[in-house]
């Protein structure tokens, strides 16, 4: 971790609570988001938490209806590895794949990351997500300085190796994530509107 980073994440008071970060973008068949919805929140909630890993938000994207969009963290990569190759090898995988694979037509837009995870306040009906790919990392934690705060999550790309490949991720691209309102980055951003899942 560079000393810019831990310097603004000092600043912003995220500090100490790294964590590895999936952020889990999948395109659905039309019409199939409300049923794996429905699945996710009564079997892979539990199901994951049972194994070590902490669900994060799940949102509906506002602007595509066949898109589910929503976050995990683990302590590390080592527990990563260990908490998916349990899940992905047990009972509630094995017994509700078939159905959860029925509605996806995509599921391997993911980004792996470091920070500190998010999940909204109960009661969100809308949350504001921003990709970014900044061309200077010294830039970009200048705008942060000025533009993030604590409330906003702030991620970063995390560059280890991909020890699940089962799972793929997003490679070759370093990027910034982070959740709320703020000041337009003047790089290269995707914003996504979310509603937020009530558990």
């Amino acid at each position: 971790m560079d000393d810019n980073w831990t310097m603004d994440l000092r600043r912003t008071g995220q500090a100490n609570r790294m964590s590895i970060v999936e952020l889990r973008q999948y395109t659905l068949h039309p019409g199939a988001r409300e049923t794996l919805i429905e699945l996710f929140e009564r079997e892979f909630v539990t199901g994951q938490q049972a194994v070590g890993i902490t669900v994060g938000g799940r949102f509906r994207d506002l602007d595509d209806p066949d898109r589910f969009v929503w976050l995990r963290t683990f302590p590390d990569m080592a527990h990563r590895r260990r908490a998916l190759e349990a899940f992905y090898t047990g009972p509630v995988w094995r017994e509700h794949r078939d159905t959860a694979n029925a509605t996806m037509i995509d599921s391997d837009d993911v980004l792996l990351l470091s920070g500190p995870g998010f999940t909204p306040e109960p009661g969100t009906s809308e949350v504001l997500a921003t990709v970014c790919h900044p061309a200077d990392a010294a830039d970009f934690d200048a705008y942060a300085a000025r533009h993030l705060g604590p409330g906003h999550a702030l991620h970063r790309t995390e560059h280890a190796e991909n020890d699940f490949p089962r799972l793929p991720v997003r490679t070759g691209e370093d990027v910034r994530v982070w959740f709320g309102p703020a000041e337009p980055a003047p790089w290269p951003t995707r914003r996504l509107r979310l509603e937020p899942v009530e558990p």
